[in-house]
């Protein structure tokens, strides 16, 4: 393990560590363009020089081993010489185009102009004019004029996704990055070009135009889009921090964990958020009467929900009372959910595994078949050996009158079909509907509960991996909608019973001390990288 110099301090650092890791490593920043450490070392945009004692020339940063001894310096007079030259050309021919472009205000080339450059153009002749506004994808739109050829997107598309649709065409001042001929950008993980690229060149078209970057919030989360559990950030509009006032959410971004993604997400979980603030979000809960769905308040929604748990069991039981539980729920939600149903109201027949007609596809890389985020976590909580199985119950739809059926997240009309979704559901006399947007389901149930979506909360989800993962709320509560923990809580009161947690957090750590594969955990051992369940039994009694 070599020790070197990097401005006066010393860093040990692993054998073949080069220099640009071992900077960040002190909080020492050096530029860069070309260099990202997911991908393969290029070289090739000569940003990260420094100056490296007893070597005559300047030396990348990106591509220089750290050796024994070594004394780096990297803010001399002579390397900030040479990056102001090397900006100096990459500005030549760079259109004018910050008022307009979407990478302003997190663009590499504008941070280091500032820092490095700050100088009076010396070129008179005019800037080589290239292709704008180039849509390559269904998610991409190129401009060549702003790209500094970095090679970021090219060896992307060679090394992680495999798919190969982008290249380096012609040379010298004419090179431009170009599609390969009859190909077009659009394989699973299109959108991470958008991330990489360090300045304007390539732009998402699903958030382009749509809000500057500096109105942004950002909230750590976990992607629901599948099992993998994909850190992301969510980024959302401050001016828009009420429903009705246009688009909140604006994009996803990947947040980067060694032991889950890495630096990436694929396109299904990075476009799956549109249903946040979707025209058919539940805002208030609804109550069918003659027919049509009219407005409660909160107090008299759960009030009717727990009547009507009363009835079913004084007429026939809980084994006439299902609850179909969700994936799509946080742990915190469906412990409350097991510990309120299950528990308190004794009904056992309790399940989350509905049989999917048309289900997923995953690939060889991130994206899974499973597209729920806490799979693994609803096996964990909810499943008994030998339990009772909702799939079962569906196929025998129709040989029993059952009360009272309670729907979490399910859209039961599209995952079995209308037909049959209509047949199990007809079997009840009252059927409740939890969740965050109107469906077919929805539809078709007698109470409709308006539910948070995951980034409108705090909480945790478990991937397939039995890693636990942290999620908070990124923007704030549509109308009426609540957490599905705190749901639960309302049922809880309005059936007598005390349930004083004022945080997902506190219901955490009911769950660690209840559930076996969750003991030892807590919300600071799980952090921002999540920590991994314990192997072993599902669920104490």
């Amino acid at each position: 393990m070599p020790t070197a110099t990097i401005n006066q301090q010393s860093i040990t650092v692993p054998d073949g560590a080069i220099i640009i890791q071992a900077a960040e490593q002190l909080n020492i920043e050096i530029p860069r363009y070309c260099y990202h450490p997911g991908l393969s070392v290029a070289g090739s945009c000569r940003m990260c020089l420094v100056e490296i004692e007893k070597m005559p020339k300047l030396q990348p940063a990106c591509s220089t081993r750290v050796t024994d001894g070594m004394v780096v310096t990297t803010n001399s007079p002579k390397v900030k010489e040479a990056v102001s030259g090397v900006l100096e050309f990459l500005l030549i021919n760079h259109p004018l185009d910050c008022p307009v472009c979407d990478q302003a205000g997190e663009c590499y080339l504008q941070d280091y102009y500032m820092k490095f450059g700050l100088y009076d153009s010396r070129m008179n002749e005019n800037k080589i004019q290239r292709h704008k506004a180039e849509v390559i994808g269904p998610h991409v739109i190129l401009d060549t004029e702003r790209c500094v050829l970095c090679s970021r997107c090219v060896r992307f598309v060679r090394e992680v996704s495999h798919s190969n649709e982008i290249g380096i065409f012609n040379r010298g001042g004419q090179s431009e990055i170009r599609l390969l001929p009859d190909l077009v950008l659009d394989n699973n993980y299109s959108g991470n070009v958008v991330d990489i690229c360090p300045v304007g060149a390539l732009t998402d078209r699903d958030f382009r135009f749509q809000c500057r970057v500096w109105y942004l919030s950002k909230a750590n989360s976990v992607c629901n889009g599948c099992s993998r559990g994909c850190n992301i950030t969510v980024e959302a509009n401050r001016q828009r921090p009420h429903h009705g006032e246009g688009r909140r959410v604006m994009r996803l971004k990947p947040r980067f964990n060694k032991e889950v993604n890495q630096w990436w997400i694929c396109d299904v979980g990075r476009y799956s958020y549109k249903f946040i603030d979707d025209p058919s979000r539940l805002i208030q809960p609804l109550e069918k009467k003659n027919g049509e769905l009219e407005a409660l308040d909160w107090k008299s929604a759960a009030q009717r929900a727990v009547n009507r748990f009363n009835e079913a069991n004084r007429a026939a039981g809980t084994k006439s009372i299902i609850i179909a539980a969700s994936p799509q729920l946080t742990n915190e939600d469906l412990f409350l959910t097991r510990k309120f149903f299950g528990i308190d109201l004794g009904i056992e027949q309790i399940d989350f595994r509905v049989p999917d007609r048309n289900p997923s596809e995953g690939d060889n890389f991130l994206l899974r078949a499973d597209r729920n985020p806490n799979t693994r976590g609803a096996e964990a909580i909810l499943l008994d050996e030998g339990g009772f199985s909702l799939a079962q119950a569906i196929e025998s739809s129709g040989n029993q009158q059952l009360k009272l059926l309670y729907i979490c997240e399910q859209d039961l009309a599209k995952k079995l079909g209308a037909e049959m979704a209509r047949k199990f559901m007809g079997q009840f006399e009252y059927v409740i509907y939890q969740g965050s947007n109107e469906n077919e389901t929805s539809i078709l149930a007698d109470l409709v509960l308006p539910a948070a979506t995951y980034a409108e909360v705090n909480g945790t989800f478990t991937n397939f991996q039995g890693r636990v993962q942290k999620i908070t709320a990124g923007v704030e509560l549509l109308g009426d909608a609540l957490p599905a923990w705190q749901i639960v809580c309302k049922l809880a009161k309005a059936a007598g019973l005390a349930y004083d947690y004022e945080s997902a957090g506190e219901v955490f750590t009911d769950l660690a001390e209840t559930v076996v594969e969750f003991e030892g955990l807590d919300y600071e051992k799980i952090g921002d990288q999540g920590a991994k369940i314990a192997e072993s039994a599902p669920v104490r009694a």
